[in-house]
């Protein structure tokens, strides 16, 4: 099916729409945050317009059993004004494709540029918790860019936004990153070392927006800053999406055990001052990433590392 949508009343696939550059104004470094659930809404727009006037370019966020992430999405572009908000990911099993489609073209509409819709399947292991049936993913997220797609054409009926908005899928494996190659603007990965951006952008190609999110955490004291990663590195080592990516680059067994080996676990999650931190978005950037989404981890599980944001802003934003 060709990816189309209504705009200006008249139905326009996607040979027809001047679509605008997904890398528009993006930046090359980003933050990531899963932190925002545990602060109350009020907290959250405060660190996010915080972010917004230290000159980020763009804010990633995602969902597990928290706050919808599409009403995170719309918190914050409330509260700014310039910067992009960016959904790392949307889960598609979490929504059916009209409500999916009506969000994004809401959002897009409301605020021109700003909102990135970055979709996934997400894990079998966390989909019992929404009664869903996650079963073949690619097959899954294929049918749904489908139904996403004729929702807008024949369907959405609300004021439609002027260009036709972006789109990227989480991906990791060389089968979802060609879907996001044919189906979508780009891909945004996870967890994921150098090599990996160097792998997907082969399968991307030249023209396709990619941004791998990168953690890392700002101590320089080893064993306190791998106790910190090993926090991080624990929770995502028993989804075998994870695991399985990793072996791809030489990761094995021995590396998942005990919340990651050293090694595992500098790799994802470098720490030190921000030269190090520094270097590692260098080499995604070398390596084919168009933006670098930076996960900065506290020893606060639930707090916001707003002090880490601000210190790190005249390094990063100099990028």
């Amino acid at each position: 099916m060709r990816r189309g949508a209504r705009y200006g009343g008249a139905v326009t696939t996607a040979q027809d729409v001047t679509r605008p550059p997904a890398h528009r104004d993006r930046g090359k470094v980003g933050i990531w945050s899963g932190q925002f659930d545990f602060s109350p809404a009020g907290v959250v727009r405060e660190a996010i317009m915080e972010l917004d006037e230290l000159g980020y370019p763009a804010l990633w966020t995602g969902e597990v059993k928290g706050r919808e992430v599409l009403v995170t999405a719309s918190l914050a572009l409330a509260a700014t004004t310039r910067i992009t908000i960016a959904t790392g990911i949307a889960q598609i099993l979490a929504r059916n494709p009209l409500t999916m489609t009506a969000a994004q073209l809401a959002l897009t509409e409301a605020f021109p540029g700003r909102f990135l819709l970055g979709l996934g399947v997400s894990h079998a292991e966390l989909m019992h918790i929404r009664g869903a049936a996650y079963t073949r993913p690619l097959s899954q997220m294929a049918a749904y860019l489908d139904e996403m797609d004729r929702m807008a054409a024949e369907q959405y009926r609300a004021v439609p936004p002027a260009d036709a908005p972006p789109r990227v899928l989480a991906a990791l494996g060389p089968k979802m990153l060609g879907l996001a190659r044919d189906r979508a603007d780009g891909a945004h990965t996870y967890f994921v070392p150098p090599e990996h951006t160097a792998s997907a952008r082969e399968i991307l190609g030249p023209a396709k927006l990619l941004v791998p999110e990168q953690a890392f955490v700002l101590h320089t004291n080893p064993d306190e800053a791998r106790e910190l990663a090993r926090r991080h590195t624990g929770s995502y080592l028993r989804l075998p999406n994870y695991t399985g990516n990793l072996r791809r680059f030489g990761f094995t067994d021995d590396d998942f055990a005990d919340g990651g080996s050293d090694r595992l676990v500098d790799t994802i999650v470098p720490w030190g001052d921000a030269d190090v931190l520094l270097g590692r978005v260098k080499e995604h950037l070398d390596a084919g990433a168009d933006q670098v989404a930076v996960q900065v981890l506290d020893f606060d599980r639930r707090g916001l590392p707003r002090r880490q944001w601000r210190e790190l802003a005249p390094a990063l934003l100099a990028q």
